[in-house]
């Protein structure tokens, strides 16, 4: 008797927020669960690059936007891309050149509105327009989405942020309601944490919802104080079919004691002495 095919996975890659001087070590355990589960789809869901130098929220010559450069965050966001990528890549040629089952996973890029930040600033002043802009974001050869645009794999819609019919504002709320508002199972970016959930239709069929916007290590200044310490880390969806699947979060507390070996709050002050890693207990 035939074996039936291996279930369907998706590896989703939350917001991963790179900008000049941010610790990147998650990026090399990303890289390695890429290669270690062998998803069918890996969906970065946007904001890698951070775009630290077109922040619209800070003024123009305030002290957080000292020495912002637009080459910079370019530079450094393609770098750690790459970084992320290599081991993928350099697996995915293995298996190719070997006798074992070729790998040959879908590798999709939602532009978020980090990105759209460059694209926003040459649309405003024209004078900019092909010399800034999210076209110089080095995504290598995965599949580009423009911001917004949602794309539908296995029955899951995916899309930096998913918005209000009527408005241009994000649906917001608990899962529910955002089920409820998009239709369809649906996985997005944009909010830092997880939430997840579901809704078992007239049907029978079960609608998931999952928000997860948060895979870096560093402080986001703006969250103030007491809002450092939200879940971070990457998310398989197993057996992915027609919408309905099996949820496994991975933390980056989880993917460094995996791959290093140590906690992750241990690791920072040995590797980052001198920081505040507080947020990562």
């Amino acid at each position: 008797m035939a074996k039936a095919p291996r279930p369907i996975r998706h590896l989703v890659v939350p917001d991963t927020q790179i900008r000049p001087g941010v610790p990147q070590d998650h990026l090399d355990w990303i890289g390695k669960a890429l290669v270690e589960y062998k998803p069918d789809v890996i969906v970065h869901v946007g904001d890698h690059w951070d775009m630290a130098s077109l922040n619209g929220h800070e003024e123009p010559g305030s002290a957080p936007m000292e020495g912002r450069r637009f080459a910079d965050d370019i530079a450094s966001g393609n770098a750690a891309f790459a970084r992320m990528c290599v081991p993928m890549e350099r697996e995915i040629k293995r298996l190719a050149h070997g006798h074992r089952s070729r790998w040959k996973p879908r590798k999709v890029f939602l532009m978020g509105n980090h990105e759209n930040r460059a694209d926003r600033c040459a649309s405003n002043n024209p004078k900019w327009l092909g010399t800034i802009g999210s076209d110089q974001c080095d995504t290598r050869d995965w599949e580009r989405h423009r911001f917004l645009e949602v794309v539908h794999i296995d029955g899951v819609a995916y899309s930096h942020y998913f918005q209000s019919s009527h408005s241009d504002r994000p649906v917001g709320g608990e899962i529910s309601n955002r089920l409820s508002k998009i239709g369809c199972s649906f996985v997005q970016g944009h909010e830092q944490g997880r939430r997840e959930g579901n809704k078992i239709m007239g049907s029978g069929k079960t609608l998931h919802g999952l928000v997860c916007g948060s895979a870096y290590l560093h402080v986001e200044e703006y969250r103030g104080a007491q809002g450092q310490r939200h879940w971070r880390g990457i998310i398989a969806l197993n057996s992915v079919e027609d919408g309905e699947y099996d949820i496994m979060p991975m933390s980056l507390k989880y993917l460094c004691w995996k791959y290093t070996g140590m906690r992750l709050f241990d690791y920072m002050v040995k590797h980052y002495p001198g920081g505040d890693w507080v947020h990562l207990k």
